[in-house]
């Protein structure tokens, strides 16, 4: 017997979960028969057991923090491949996001949940990249439990804005963003759910891609809500993000979020084709909210125009559905994330694919034993979507669902129109890291106030792209470029062609010769 049994009175208390009543007979007797029905767990256990993988034994270890001092590093690394398949990637130094596994290497997930945990399987990701001739210099700090839109909620502490070391660095890919910024690495994995690529891409003032919905395998990485989770580049350059992309896009056919078959493209392939008769739509919808900051909305209104000058078509086009797409992804991500990540314990069920029992079985222990050390964006997550999932029975979940076919398809009008969209990444430049103990409301909207024009790609799926627009008072802006899915390529070839027209993207001044660190 390996499987631990239930007592009778976990019997009634599981009993009076669905609503049953039981005697204490009944708990009794229910114990026994559910003792027989859990044979077949300890079969599978033994079954399991005979093909488990066993980590390998990788060298890895804590940056000091004169080291570290954007706190961007959660470890530091130097894995490679001594069997690597080509050398698209040789060279290159890349940073994963410290949600996605790298067999043998300690995962955080930002979260006191998962500390210490290590993996035993590389995601599909990282065997591509170190296939491709990659240096894993590392695992980059991301938000607890990715659940942030800024870089204050993870555990490990803040990560800082590589031009201003006061401010935030986006989140929830903030150590990634931050690294690739300051040069520390050549690229990095990135994860997207409601914009955590595309955000710290745009306040750090480098390269972000999410990709179209199910290119990129997310097999290895910790979910937060199967229909929503994306995996990606982010690059000091297009050319890089393009090339990055073109190593890890492709079916792993373990990953359920993704079709079928996805045919292997070369995305830098057409990247200098410039955009000559292309169509771009300003998304009227993506400026003007009530958090946007007016220069930016004019810097990147001015950045979209330029494509005129390399004679491309620019155009206004209205989106209403964009402003509704938000609540929509809200719901999706709200309950999806309470059902899946946290009672479901990161994978949830009822789907096919790969899944990572042991880091199951490990985070199941500790959210409950260290529940009280979530970021409380990840508080509100658990306490809203619970409600939702119970005394709302789910449904504003399957409103949400049925809602999204019409907000997928208000953008792919507009694209029948435009070959991409713009707007701004988000509606302002990175705000000042707030102090410790700040008050509850102002810690959720310094965490989540600028999701508002990334959050909805997130839940239709199109791939957008952060590309820097200029900079504010010495700060990065950012547009995002959308496009038709599985139309990546367009997207980064307009991404690249306003790179060459500006004459390529800004970087910081070192860490600390602007700000001094704290």
């Amino acid at each position: 017997m390996t499987v631990s049994r239930p007592s009778p009175a976990a019997i009634g208390s599981a009993a009076e979960h669905y609503g049953m009543t039981l005697s204490t007979a009944d708990r009794e007797e229910f114990a026994g028969l559910v003792d027989g029905a859990l044979g077949s767990y300890d079969v599978v256990d033994d079954l399991y057991a005979a093909i488990a993988p066993t980590a390998p034994d990788r060298e890895h270890r804590t940056p000091s923090a004169p080291e570290n001092p954007l706190g961007a590093w959660y470890v530091t690394t130097s894995i490679t491949s001594a069997e690597a398949a080509d050398d698209r990637l040789a060279g290159r130094r890349v940073a994963i996001k410290d949600n996605v596994a790298v067999a043998g290497v300690p995962m955080m997930n930002g979260s006191r949940t998962l500390e210490g945990f290590v993996p035993t399987r590389d995601a599909t990701v990282v065997t591509r990249l170190l296939a491709a001739g990659a240096e894993i210099a590392g695992k980059s700090v991301c938000e607890d439990l990715c659940f942030s839109g800024s870089s204050f909620t993870s555990a490990s502490g803040p990560v800082r804005n590589p031009w201003d070391t006061c401010r935030e660095a986006g989140g929830s890919s903030s150590g990634s963003g931050a690294l690739v910024a300051l040069g520390e690495v050549d690229m990095a994995i990135g994860g997207d759910q409601g914009g955590s690529i595309r955000i710290p891409a745009s306040f750090c003032g480098v390269v972000g891609h999410k990709p179209t919905f199910g290119l990129v395998p997310y097999t290895g990485a910790f979910p937060i809500e199967r229909t929503i989770d994306h995996v990606g580049p982010i690059a000091r350059t297009v050319a890089d993000a393009a090339l990055m992309l073109s190593v890890i896009a492709g079916t792993d056919g373990n990953d359920p979020r993704q079709p079928d078959e996805t045919p292997a493209v070369d995305y830098t392939h057409g990247l200098d084709n410039g955009v000559t008769g292309l169509r771009i739509g300003i998304v009227t919808e993506g400026f003007g909210h009530e958090s946007s900051q007016p220069e930016v909305d004019s810097a990147v209104r001015a950045a979209a125009l330029r494509f005129t000058e390399a004679g491309a078509e620019v155009g206004e086009v209205s989106i209403p559905w964009h402003r509704h797409a938000f609540h929509v992804w809200n719901v999706i991500a709200t309950d999806g994330a309470a059902y899946q990540m946290l009672d479901g314990n990161g994978y949830g069920l009822n789907a096919g694919g790969l899944y990572d029992p042991e880091q199951m079985a490990y985070f199941s222990e500790r959210r409950r034993t260290h529940a009280d050390e979530l970021s409380e964006t990840v508080k509100l997550v658990a306490l809203c979507g619970h409600h939702g999932t119970t005394t709302l029975g789910s449904a504003a979940y399957g409103k949400a669902r049925n809602l999204v076919p019409t907000a997928r398809a208000a953008y792919d009008t507009a694209l029948e129109s435009y070959d991409v969209l713009v707007m701004p990444t988000l509606p302002y430049t990175a705000n000042e890291l707030p102090e410790p103990g700040i008050d509850r409301a102002t810690y959720l909207t310094k965490a989540l106030g600028m999701v508002v024009n990334a959050a909805p790609l997130d839940v239709t799926g199109h791939p957008a792209l952060s590309v820097p627009a200029g900079l504010i008072d010495g700060l990065p802006v950012g547009m995002m470029i959308v496009g038709k899915h599985f139309d990546d390529a367009t997207v980064l070839r307009v991404g690249h062609a306003f790179e060459q027209l500006v004459g390529g993207f800004p970087t910081p001044d070192a860490a600390g010769d602007r700000v001094a660190l704290a």
